[in-house]
């Protein structure tokens, strides 16, 4: 468990902390020690806005809000001012000046971990500062293969594994993010139908900020592949959204349960054959998608990539985050 002991450098606030992990590249804190980190950081955000951005089962409140993603608000601001200092050294270097490009930040975590709610909640907060008012946000579920395509290739049964991504694309996408392209188009994926929308298109003109929130945003580059660079190799903060497998799969449960009386109910979704379905059946049929599918890509691609991300953010079994793993530069 972290010790802070507050200290002072031209005028800014420096922490520093004292902990068991001294053999490892992370600084562990505890949610206390957290959420002093903030300093004099506003909160930009009210209770109707955070009942508005967070998910079906997250149980996200404006005191979460307060202690943990204030803080991490701050610490976001602190980098991107670092590398908007790395931009200038190198334009000065070179003797030339370019447009600083993006600062594009990872956000990765299992299914029901809440990752999306965090990623919703970090837009709003950094859209209102004010050295980053133009914030974006693209979800990688846009880059999974057509369900057709999957068909296809046999993978239904593996939505949302590494190989159901058209990874090619992606990477083109985050490479021209990157490049300061004006203009950067990623396709649409509708959690009603199930599937990519055709000739739908999420428009990103280059914003200050770029969040990327998804399974395996994570991952290494494949042995083997074309290319050797990886979705992270893009990213300048990535983000992990932790739990216990047991809690995640209790998550992921409940939010079945309530989806019966919201969008499995519409006739169009993909899932409408779960409407009817009693408390009972439909408790047996989502513990049987997340052993089969859920549970596997945890264990086999998602869980192992969380010691790749500058910070793991660890929630406890009521949903509210406790403990924070802090890369080391």
């Amino acid at each position: 468990m972290g010790q802070t002991v507050p200290m002072s450098s031209e005028g800014v606030d420096v922490v520093e902390i004292t902990d068991a992990t001294a053999g490892t590249p992370f600084v562990e804190l505890d949610r206390a020690d957290w959420s002093r980190l903030s300093a004099s950081t506003p909160l930009p955000l009210t209770e109707q806005d955070v009942v508005r951005l967070r998910g079906m089962t997250d149980p996200i409140d404006l005191v979460e809000v307060d202690e943990v993603y204030r803080p991490l608000s701050r610490l976001l601001g602190l980098y991107v001012q670092g590398v908007a200092s790395v931009h200038d050294a190198t334009s000065t270097f070179l003797g030339e000046w370019e447009t600083r490009t993006p600062f594009v930040i990872g956000i990765a975590g299992s299914v029901a971990v809440g990752k999306s709610t965090t990623a919703r909640v970090l837009v709003e907060m950094l859209r209102r500062w004010p050295e980053t008012p133009r914030v974006e946000l693209v979800t990688t579920d846009g880059f999974l293969l057509p369900n057709a395509e999957l068909a296809r290739r046999g993978l239904m049964e593996r939505k949302g594994f590494p190989e159901s991504y058209d990874r090619r694309a992606l990477l083109r996408f985050l490479a021209t993010v990157k490049s300061g392209a004006p203009v950067v188009e990623a396709p649409v994926y509708d959690h009603l139908t199930y599937d990519v929308v055709p000739d739908r298109r999420v428009v990103v003109r280059r914003p200050d900020v770029l969040v990327v929130e998804g399974l395996n945003v994570l991952q290494p580059a494949r042995a083997g592949a074309s290319t050797t660079l990886a979705v992270s190799d893009f990213f300048d903060f990535s983000i992990y959204v932790d739990a216990r497998p047991q809690d995640i799969r209790r998550w992921y449960v409940e939010r079945f349960l309530r989806l019966r009386q919201t969008a499995f109910a519409q006739p169009e979704s993909y899932f409408h054959r779960y409407a009817g379905l009693d408390d009972e059946a439909a408790r047996a049929t989502a513990q049987d998608i997340w052993a089969r599918i859920n549970e596997p890509n945890l264990h086999q691609n998602i869980a192992s990539t969380r010691s790749r991300a500058t910070l793991v953010m660890t929630k406890d079994a009521d949903h509210r985050i406790q403990r924070m793993l802090l890369r080391k530069l």
